[in-house]
C-alpha cells in the first residue's frame, strides 16, 4: 500500500512538474512596439494634413452658413418675418456647432487616428500571437499591467525581428508616440 501511494505521489509530482514547465509568461508594451512601426511617419503625415486641410475647410463652410443666416436673420427690409425666423433658427444652429469646434475638431482627430492605427494594431498583435505560439509562451501580458517582470520574457525585440523592425539600441532615449486609446489589446 505505501509502494502505491509513494507511486501515486511521484506521479502526481511529474505531472504537476510537466504542467509548470509548459506555463511561459511574457509581456510586451503594445504601444511601444507600434511606435516603433514605420507605418507611423505616414499616419502622422496623413494627420496633419486631416488638420491643416479637412479641418479648416469644415469649420470655413460652418462660418460661412452662419454668415449667410445672420444675414438673412438682419435683413428686415428684403425678407418677411417668416423667413427671418427661419433664418435665426438655423443661425443658432451653426452657432452653437462653431463654439462647440474645439471639441468636435478634437474628436475627429482621435477618429481618424483609431481608423488610421487599426491595421497597424492589428499587424502587431498578430506578430505577438505568432511569436506567441512559435516560442511556447502560454501568456502573454501587456507590460503595463505588470508591476514587477523579468527581462528575460520581454516579447518586444522578437515581435520586431518579426515584423522586421528595427529597434533604438538599449538604453538610448526613444520617443514613444502614445496612439488613441483602443480596444481590443
Amino acid at each position: 500500500m505505501k509502494k502505491i501511494i509513494a507511486i501515486f505521489v511521484l506521479a502526481a509530482g511529474l505531472v504537476s512538474g510537466t504542467v509548470q514547465a509548459q506555463t511561459k509568461f511574457g509581456f510586451i508594451r503594445v504601444d511601444e512596439m507600434v511606435s516603433h512601426m514605420p507605418e507611423l511617419k505616414r499616419i502622422d503625415t496623413m494627420l496633419m494634413s486631416y488638420q491643416n486641410d479637412s479641418l479648416p475647410r469644415t469649420y470655413n463652410y460652418l462660418l460661412s452658413q452662419y454668415n449667410y443666416y445672420d444675414s438673412i436673420a438682419t435683413d428686415s427690409v428684403r425678407q418677411t418675418a417668416v423667413v427671418r425666423q427661419q433664418a435665426a433658427g438655423q443661425r443658432a444652429e451653426f452657432i452653437s456647432e462653431l463654439q462647440n469646434w474645439q471639441a468636435t475638431a478634437q474628436a475627429l482627430i482621435e477618429a481618424k487616428q483609431n481608423s488610421l492605427l487599426q491595421p497597424v494594431y492589428e499587424k502587431v498583435l498578430k506578430a505577438i500571437d505568432d511569436v506567441s505560439k512559435e516560442k511556447g509562451y502560454t501568456y502573454v501580458f501587456n507590460k503595463e499591467a505588470l508591476l514587477v517582470s523579468p527581462q528575460a520574457d520581454n516579447l518586444l525585440p522578437l515581435v520586431a525581428e518579426k515584423l522586421k523592425v528595427k529597434l533604438p539600441p538599449a538604453g538610448s532615449q526613444t520617443q514613444t508616440t502614445k496612439p488613441a486609446a483602443k480596444t481590443g489589446n
